[in-house]
């Protein structure tokens, strides 16, 4: 594996290489992107492709990239522009792409933007919380995660959020009638260490799910796009957000092993299946258009 820092325009964007660049089995490079994960949460899964040449990132101000632009919050628009320029930098052509969470949103904001640069995209549970049905409580939900962390600290943001992502079904008066869970509950600190700068649990990322992609651009793109659901996560707040934004871009969801995280070992806690979902996403990245 090879890392490499791009200097960029209020950034400096560290990036991994895997394999030879040009590719030397006729495939375009894999990018394996996230958000709020960096490039560490893709290993599992990059070690399961090694007949290809896999590229993963740090988004600008996570893990090993910084920034320079005065900015804290994160944007799928910024973000997009980022991805663009870590695909020019590879100088290999336009690429397949892996994106989760986040970094799945960020990849629509790719198509949209730069549609040459993606032949195929498998978006994998964007946490778009506008697109459902519930939207209005959704929001709501996700602010009552912030103000958890705002009053409490991380344990407790982390905690708010872990209820939030595992309740079922739209949010209703029973969720929000329910207390606050107790970080000790799920294993998480209880003191808080005065932090207050957590992307996932903090406003910075509220742009990233309060994004709405740009349906018209992306189905005018030649890129596939593919969005994927876990099987674990269907009736999930990230399950809904992924089946929406399917309706929105008039196709349905592929089911993939697992979970939010089911590309990933042990390491981050609830272990997913990554060999099964290796061999899936194998199965669609070599499907016919």
């Amino acid at each position: 594996m090879e890392t490499h820092t791009l200097e960029t325009a209020g950034a400096n964007l560290v990036y991994d290489v895997r394999g030879p660049l040009p590719t030397t089995d006729g495939r375009p490079p894999l990018l394996m992107i996230g958000q709020p994960m960096d490039a560490s949460g893709f290993a599992a899964l990059a070690a399961r492709f090694p007949e290809r040449t896999v590229v993963t990132y740090d988004p600008r101000g996570l893990g090993r990239s910084t920034r320079e632009d005065g900015r804290h919050d994160h944007t799928p628009q910024t973000q997009a522009d980022d991805v663009h320029a870590v695909i020019e930098a590879l100088g290999a052509g336009p690429v397949e792409m892996f994106a989760s969470s986040g970094g799945a949103i960020t990849a629509l904001a790719v198509v949209a933007a730069y549609p040459a640069d993606v032949t195929t995209l498998v978006a994998h549970e964007p946490p778009l919380i506008t697109l459902t049905p519930d939207r209005e409580a959704a929001v709501r939900a996700r602010a009552a995660v912030r103000e958890a962390y705002e009053q409490h600290g991380w344990g407790a943001g982390m905690a708010a959020f872990v209820a939030m992502t595992s309740w079922e079904g739209e949010f209703t008066d029973a969720y929000f009638a329910r207390p606050q869970p107790d970080p000790a509950t799920f294993g998480l600190p209880t003191q808080d260490d005065g932090s207050r700068d957590d992307p996932l649990l903090s406003d910075r990322s509220w742009a990233v799910s309060s994004y709405r992609p740009d349906a018209d651009a992306i189905t005018a793109a030649p890129t596939r796009v593919v969005i994927a659901v876990g099987e674990e996560s269907e009736n999930l707040q990230t399950g809904r957000t992924s089946a929406a934004t399917a309706e929105l871009l008039g196709q349905p969801v592929t089911v993939f092993p697992s979970h939010h995280a089911g590309f990933c070992d042990g390491e981050f806690g609830y272990p997913g299946k990554p060999d099964e979902f290796a061999h899936r996403l194998r199965q669609v990245l070599d499907a016919p258009s």
